[in-house]
């Protein structure tokens, strides 16, 4: 039993870490295409979904229309990490995000909001770079630095708001597969990183600055 321990576990342990990091970068590939240039799903004059005098939101489409959500829901209660131990009530166990989503709701309105129709490529081409990363194994931490920060931005705009409702734990899982990916670096099993390590290891032993940070990167 001891022998078939150490001979299947560790092949278990690539298999998931590759799984995983698959998953990860397949998810922000689904996430790419409703949201595609050069409209990124967004109406002809780019209107975002805003909320009515009574509180009502009022949707519009693709891309505009979350960052919409974000914005409307910015200046909302954001309780995360929520637990309602009875059932009944307020839950007892929350934390309250209410600067950050303050704060990201600003960045919204001031600057991504007017320049839309440009920043909305820097979105798109981020998840795609993360996907590209992750699926194929090539700079995976780099890819994981990035999607640790688009989905650290996500968490904060969309975790646990309830109209529409989005569940608390999948945003919170976002962050925690990219900083598991940050840590493990995944490409390095059965990934384009194994290959490219094998060229900058020579180079960074002799002390070349920009392999050693490539090597950090993959």
């Amino acid at each position: 039993m001891d022998t078939l321990i150490k001979t299947w576990e560790p092949r278990f342990q690539k298999f998931a870490a590759v799984l995983l990091r698959v998953a990860l970068g397949y998810l922000f590939f689904t996430q790419l295409w409703w949201k595609a240039p050069p409209t990124f799903g967004c109406r002809p004059d780019f209107k975002f979904t805003a909320a009515d005098a009574s509180g009502k939101l009022q949707r519009t489409s693709g891309l505009c229309d979350w960052v919409g959500i974000e914005s409307v829901w910015a200046s909302r209660p954001h309780p995360v990490f929520v637990a309602n131990l009875d059932n009944k009530g307020n839950p007892e166990i929350a934390i309250d995000i209410g600067l950050l989503a303050k704060g990201n709701g600003a960045f919204l309105d001031g600057f991504v909001k007017p320049n839309i129709r440009w920043f909305g490529y820097a979105i798109f081409g981020m998840e795609a770079f993360i996907f590209v990363t992750m699926f194929f194994g090539l700079f995976t931490r780099l890819g994981a630095l990035i999607a640790i920060a688009q989905s650290a931005q996500l968490w904060v705009g969309l975790s646990g708001i309830g109209n529409p409702v989005e569940w608390e734990w999948s945003y919170n899982f976002f962050v925690f597969v990219s900083l598991w990916a940050l840590a493990y670096a995944p490409g390095r099993v059965f990934g384009l990183d194994v290959l490219l390590r094998a060229r900058l290891l020579p180079l960074a032993e002799k002390g070349n600055r920009a392999a050693r940070v490539l090597l950090w990167l993959t």
